[in-house]
């Protein structure tokens, strides 16, 4: 059987895509480290958030971060989380916004995802 161009460039398409997956995966590209989130919500949210698995919040209304999946499934924070969280309750402290980039919104799924209460 004879393949047309077209279904020989899917062919190409799709051998290539799966090298380029398996190169950035030997490149680490793509890949989460939840220390990585660890540090990157402690710099941003533990003013006022428990980012921590233990720990009070400094802002008692602020959630502490282990609890989250109490509320919502963590993995569904990614989305708000590259679009920006921007949270505030009448009187209470307005909760500034904040935009992470993909790899970042990752390494902070991944942290997260490590420290729920289950």
């Amino acid at each position: 059987m004879r393949l047309g161009p077209f279904f020989r460039a899917m062919v190409l398409v799709a051998v290539g895509g799966g090298a380029l997956t398996a190169f950035a995966n030997a490149q680490g590209v793509g890949t989460t480290d939840p220390a990585i989130g660890a540090a990157i919500l402690e710099e941003n949210c533990a003013s006022c958030h428990a980012v921590g698995p233990t720990g009070s919040s400094p802002i008692a209304t602020a959630p502490p971060f282990r609890k989250l999946s109490l509320r919502y499934p963590v993995e569904n924070l990614e989305e708000a989380l590259a679009e920006g969280i921007m949270v505030g309750h009448q009187g209470m402290v307005q909760m500034p916004e904040f935009v992470f980039e993909a790899d970042e919104i990752g390494h902070i799924i991944a942290y997260l995802t490590a420290i729920q209460t289950r």
